[in-house]
């Protein structure tokens, strides 16, 4: 999945499974470093996303409080 096609519900599903495997009793050190890079770039996007909407969500609060 491109990030252009990610949703913050995937994203966060993706993570909780990353943290999930981390949180097993069986974690797989071959792919431990590939997970942990995979949960940092996913939980930069997210912040990201949240960013980007709460600039959104302002700015249509102040258009309806300027009508």
């Amino acid at each position: 999945m491109t990030s252009s096609e990610l949703t913050f519900q995937a994203a966060t599903q993706e993570l909780e499974s990353i943290l999930q495997k981390l949180d097993s009793d069986e974690v797989n050190i071959d792919s431990l470093t590939v997970d942990l890079e995979r949960a940092s770039e996913l939980i930069n996007w997210c912040r990201t996303r949240l960013e980007a909407t709460r600039v959104d969500v302002e700015r249509i609060v102040t258009g309806l409080e300027d009508d």
